[in-house]
């Protein structure tokens, strides 16, 4: 199965942090970029090492982000 997630990134200091709000999964970076790819890195190890029931503890269904 496909699910789209959000990647919601904010400067911080002097760098950039990511959050994936319907996992409670974030990282960071010098760039925006950068730190969208290593939150994309950190879902992937995520669904890699977290069990089924962690999964579907965490995810959330409906994120608004307005």
């Amino acid at each position: 199965m496909t699910r789209r997630l959000t990647a919601i990134v904010e400067r911080e200091g002097e760098g950039y942090v990511a959050l994936c709000p319907e996992l409670d999964v974030a990282s960071q970076g010098e760039t925006v970029a950068e730190a969208r790819d290593n939150l994309a890195e950190a879902l992937a190890l995520f669904f890699e090492a977290a069990p089924p029931g962690e999964v579907d503890r965490r995810l959330r269904g409906e994120v608004y982000v307005t």
